[in-house]
């Protein structure tokens, strides 16, 4: 539980990470863009900073690295093809704020783990980057991110945990919401704003 966890953060806030402003993604820039999104929520771990602070860094990292709209337009599933445009520029902030929360606030035990690239390739028009995980006290486990150019930025849009689809899970969550307010988008929202 807690690896997925661990890695679902990563995969909120790790949507993307800024290579060079003038080439294509490659490998290179598919492996960069991991590295430095490891960083990134590495320095806000080691910060010091009170959990409020840490929430509004991990949402900041996930509003600059990640491909938010395809994120939130795909945890939305079927239904965003009813909601009208206010709704889900709604949902997607309110999603972001979530996941800043949701996955934040387990962000501390994680505090001296780290992540190693070992592999990237290419797949259709995306890169696939390889990496383990290594988390004190716990096995290395194996992790893979799914990183594109198709927005015109090198961002991160999907992660599997040993085999667990994150993007799927998330769906899964946000239609179940859904369900629970008899297909109510407005209420779903409403909800997403409050919970962690």
């Amino acid at each position: 539980m807690y690896r997925r966890m661990f890695l679902a953060t990563l995969g909120a806030f790790g949507g993307s990470v800024v290579a060079g402003p003038s080439w294509a993604l490659d490998e290179n820039s598919a492996s960069d863009l991991i590295n430095r999104l490891v960083a990134d929520i590495n320095r806000v771990i080691g910060s010091g900073k009170g959990e409020g602070a840490m929430y509004a860094e991990f949402e900041r990292i996930f509003e600059r690295f990640s491909d938010t709209s395809y994120i939130a337009a795909y945890a939305m599933g079927v239904d965003a093809r009813r909601a009208s445009d206010a709704q889900k520029r709604a949902f997607s902030d309110a999603f972001q704020g979530y996941i800043a929360r949701k996955y934040g606030s387990r962000f501390r035990e994680f505090v001296g783990g780290r992540l190693e690239v070992t592999g990237v390739k290419k797949v259709k028009k995306w890169y696939e980057v390889s990496c383990v995980a290594y988390l004190r006290g716990q096995s290395p486990f194996e992790v893979t991110f799914h990183v594109s150019d198709r927005s015109g930025r090198d961002l991160f849009f999907n992660m599997f945990i040993e085999g667990v689809n994150l993007l799927l899970t998330e769906r899964t969550e946000i239609g179940a919401m859904i369900d629970r307010h008899g297909g109510d988008i407005d209420k779903m929202i409403a909800d997403l704003k409050q919970l962690s």
